[in-house]
């Protein structure tokens, strides 16, 4: 005997409230600034009672990943990706670009004024960050512990 299926409406068809985890940008020297902007709204709505320490830290990570992204992990029309993801006991941030390039500590130097972006990564977030292959690229993560 054959049964049909009857189709059901989703149990919730709405949008979920507040900002949304993923934040698509382009390879442009402002994505790093709308990586904080994003960051901010984010975390005001998804961990209201976070300290101002955590959101800054919380954005300058972003605005390193982001950075390092345009910089070394895209070419020109290429987009990447970042990802937040919150609780009380951290932000994790993701940036996904398409060059599976790994990223590279530098040697420190007073010369230069770039190359610092993994340091202050080591520095915010001691041991936890990395980064793996995806299908189409690499995502380099970073996880800020609540405060």
């Amino acid at each position: 005997m054959i049964e049909r299926r009857q189709a059901h409406a989703p149990a919730s068809s709405s949008p979920p409230d507040g900002p949304p985890a993923i934040l698509l940008l382009a390879k442009d020297p402002t994505s790093p600034r709308a990586a904080r902007r994003f960051v901010r709204e984010f975390i005001a709505y998804h961990v209201p009672g976070a300290s101002k320490d955590h959101v800054d830290s919380v954005e300058l990570v972003a605005c390193e990943l982001v950075t390092n992204s345009v910089r070394y992990g895209t070419e020109p029309g290429d987009s990447l990706r970042l990802t937040l993801d919150a609780d009380d006991s951290r932000t994790r941030v993701e940036v996904e670009d398409p060059v599976r390039r790994p990223p590279q500590l530098r040697p420190e130097s007073d010369e230069r004024d770039r190359g610092r972006g993994l340091f202050i990564l080591d520095a915010l977030c001691p041991g936890a960050w990395g980064w793996h292959e995806i299908p189409f690229g690499k995502a380099v993560w970073a996880e800020v512990k609540g405060s």
